[in-house]
């Protein structure tokens, strides 16, 4: 196992492919917590965005380990699984993050943020990365 992401799986992370992250956190007890989410890579580090205060945003501030697994669309045989720490909590350009994630995955920049919702980008430092298929 190393901690880069094999050149021939580097596809399933890239902008124009709408592959999802399955993000496995920790919960106070111990238990896991997944969550599927739109996430953007840029070369070495993974961004996710979520809402401060959400479960995963509380467990990744306690609990930095997680989990990602990114599965090819086209065949659910072929997936990457990165293993690794949040490096970095960001609120500022969480809002400008997650419109383009949404450009991204459903073609429009568009994205109601509720009123008073603050958006955080997360940083992930792949620590390990094993991949299959």
């Amino acid at each position: 196992m190393s901690n880069r992401i094999p050149e021939s799986y580097r596809d399933l992370l890239r902008d124009d492919v709408k592959t999802f992250a399955f993000l496995a956190t920790t919960m106070p007890d111990g238990s896991p917590q997944v969550t599927p989410l739109w996430f953007d890579f840029d070369g070495e580090i993974v961004c996710v965005n979520t809402a401060r205060g959400r479960t995963k945003d509380r467990n990744m501030a306690a609990r930095p380990k997680v989990a990602l697994a990114i599965m090819d669309p086209s065949n659910p045989y072929r997936y990457v699984q990165i293993r690794g720490t949040v490096v970095e909590s960001r609120e500022q350009g969480a809002e400008e993050h997650i419109r383009r994630l949404s450009q991204k995955y459903r073609g429009t920049a568009e994205f109601a943020i509720p009123s008073g919702q603050i958006r955080v980008t997360l940083r992930i430092r792949p620590d390990r990365v094993s991949a299959q298929g």
